[in-house]
């Protein structure tokens, strides 16, 4: 039979699961009475866990918010799921915190995991690869994120404090659509008011934000992904390209995605089995500060390709080539 403290542990993990439970469902659950369930509950308040009683026919008990964590009763699933989101998070640089509280929340998690599935998240990592680097990058600030997700839901303009790349100072009122996790930071796009115009901004840039009065009727066309990858497919830097090649978008996307470059309006693509004559010649536009990076990616694409423009980039691809048959002969 287990033990009162078993039963104290469970009855918190059922309140965890969410909604309002009864003190007949508890009892049953707990296999006690309803008296022992409300002694339960005594003993889980003096713990400083937020239980409150819920009134009415249907009344019973739930958690209600606290100003701390309760102890969490997490299963074993539940507990791998939680470290392998930490875990991803840090290496890919998407977290909204420190990163020693990152590590601190895993090692905590970690330490009261039972020894057979520790030793199998230890396998897990162990076989598991990242096709990226660890993200290196700064960490929006929690309190900012939360600000302009409300925004969103809310559709309220925010006055925020912006510094851009050059570490200009600025501070703009903003039409916030949507938060936008690429590439291992964080965007927010929307529409800044004073300029009317929109704009895809670093959230770790932002140093403030504070929610104003008033609301904004949210656009209609492309969703908040969709414009932040477009956007930095348009962007302004000092290389304009232009490129044919030949192939099917599948092809040419698979090395050139939407957020590096753009592609012309594709025709129809051949369906499985068809003959793929139906690959074409199309018209990739691309902007780059640097042009060292595309011909290794052009050569990957291993595709019929012409370059339009610039000058400079033949060059580079005619040096990588050249390089690439001098190792040839030196193997």
């Amino acid at each position: 039979m287990p033990r009162p403290t078993g039963r104290v542990l469970t009855l918190l993990e059922l309140l965890q699961s969410g909604g309002t439970r009864t003190v007949a469902e508890l009892a049953d659950r707990l296999g006690v009475e309803g008296r022992t369930v409300r002694r339960y509950v005594d003993q889980l308040i003096d713990l400083d866990v937020p239980v409150e009683s819920v009134r009415g026919r249907y009344g019973g008990y739930r958690l209600a918010p606290g100003y701390r964590l309760p102890p969490l009763m997490l299963g074993d699933d539940e507990a791998l799921a939680v470290l392998l989101g930490l875990i991803a998070g840090r290496r890919t640089g998407l977290t909204t915190t420190e990163r020693t509280a990152n590590e601190t929340a895993s090692a905590k998690i970690r330490r009261v995991l039972p020894q057979h599935i520790a030793r199998r998240l230890d396998a897990l990592l162990e076989a598991l690869a990242f096709t990226g680097q660890p993200g290196e990058f700064d960490t929006p600030d929690s309190g900012v994120l939360l600000t302009l997700a409300d925004a969103v839901r809310n559709h309220r303009p925010v006055a925020i404090r912006y510094t851009d790349r050059d570490g200009r100072h600025s501070e703009r009122t903003l039409h916030a659509y949507g938060i936008v996790a690429h590439s291992g930071r964080w965007y927010v796009t929307g529409k800044d008011a004073q300029l009317d115009e929109d704009r895809t901004l670093r959230l770790d840039r932002i140093a403030d934000a504070r929610t104003l009065p008033g609301s904004f009727e949210a656009p209609v066309g492309p969703d908040p992904a969709q414009r932040v990858v477009s956007g930095f497919a348009a962007a302004e830097y000092q290389h304009e390209v232009t490129l044919r090649i030949h192939g099917t978008v599948e092809q040419i996307r698979a090395q050139l995605p939407a957020s590096v470059a753009s592609l012309d309006e594709p025709g129809p693509e051949p369906a499985a089995g068809q003959d793929r004559a139906a690959e074409r010649w199309r018209r990739v536009e691309l902007r780059a500060e640097r042009l060292d990076w595309l011909p290794p990616v052009l050569a990957a694409l291993d595709r019929p390709f012409a370059i339009e423009r610039p000058d400079e980039l033949r060059d580079l691809v005619s040096a990588f080539a050249d390089r690439l048959a001098s190792y040839a002969r030196h193997a």
